[in-house]
């Protein structure tokens, strides 16, 4: 069956060491469920301007559809060198198109009909952009499969945007230095980190929290039953992208139908393969895609 999924914040060109390349946590995220036959759209903002120009021109290449205003901002770009472990470090430009997210009604007619939808911190960092990605969320329906993929990035976050995202959220994404600085936040000391992440997961009504370790494996923690994965040992050309392609799988699989398990395991291999090619939005293999 065909869902409908939203991906929601930030759209912008990692500017890598071999060229740009476009991305932005929400349009992978989008990228990598429609490879899974779901109807999903990105939403965010694009400037008037030669990059947005050819953004838009990757998208409709990419066949993915979008919802992003063309407004009087630059289009962002994130310039991202890697160390020798393909692993990205972040200039995350300020001012942008998708700081300045506008609400439109073609964005609230794809809230209304949204199985699930994706979001992080990053793009709340203006009041702008959070304001209309917290109407778009309430416009979705109950049913709706809600996803945030914490995502933090430098000092773009407070506690309070945290803590309402966690708060309106069914699965919590997030990574194990992230998990530092969130139980940091809500004062969480000296537990292990399978106690802090039931702890989340108790505190916030969370219907399932999942924690990636590098390459030391990821967990998904319900409140009665947890799931580990080893990280599979590729080579490893770069890993943008790689947690979008994760939650992607994670999310389409759930939706599917798939067990927690079951949707854990595809989501490792979608994330280990993304790895082995350049840039956020490689095209799957058929063995992954076909998994359901």
């Amino acid at each position: 069956m065909k869902h409908n999924i939203i991906g929601l914040g930030e759209a912008l060109w990692d500017v890598l060491p071999e060229g740009k390349k476009l991305g932005g946590a929400p349009a992978n995220f989008a990228f990598h469920t429609s490879q899974f036959g779901n109807g999903a759209v990105a939403i965010s903002a694009l400037g008037n301007d030669s990059l947005g120009d050819e953004a838009v021109s990757e998208f409709q290449k990419k066949g993915l559809k979008f919802i992003m205003p063309r407004i009087d901002y630059p289009t962002g770009t994130v310039p991202t060198t890697l160390d020798e472990h393909g692993v990205p470090t972040y200039e995350i430009k300020e001012g942008v198109a998708w700081d300045n997210i506008p609400l439109t009604p073609e964005m609230e007619a794809a809230a209304h009909s949204c199985d699930a939808i994706c979001w992080g911190s990053l793009a709340q960092r203006s009041a702008v952009s959070r304001k209309t990605i917290n109407t778009i969320i309430g416009l979705t329906p109950a049913t709706c499969l809600k996803i945030f993929d914490i995502n933090l990035r430098l000092n773009f976050y407070t506690k309070e945007i945290i803590e309402h995202s966690m708060r309106i959220c069914d699965i919590l994404k997030i990574n194990d230095e992230e998990l530092a600085v969130v139980s940091r936040m809500f004062d969480l000391p000296g537990l292990s980190m399978e106690d802090k992440c039931r702890r989340l997961v108790e505190g916030f009504g969370l219907k399932m929290l999942v924690l990636t370790c590098g390459v030391n494996g990821s967990y998904v923690f319900t409140p009665t039953e947890m799931s580990y994965q080893t990280t599979p040992r590729v080579e490893v050309a770069d890993t943008v992208g790689a947690g979008d392609s994760f939650t992607g799988a994670f999310c389409s699989a759930i939706l599917a139908g798939k067990s927690m398990a079951e949707a854990h395991k595809l989501a490792v291999e979608v994330s280990a393969y993304v790895c082995t090619q350049n840039g956020a939005m490689p095209r799957l293999p058929e063995r992954l895609t076909s998994a359901f």
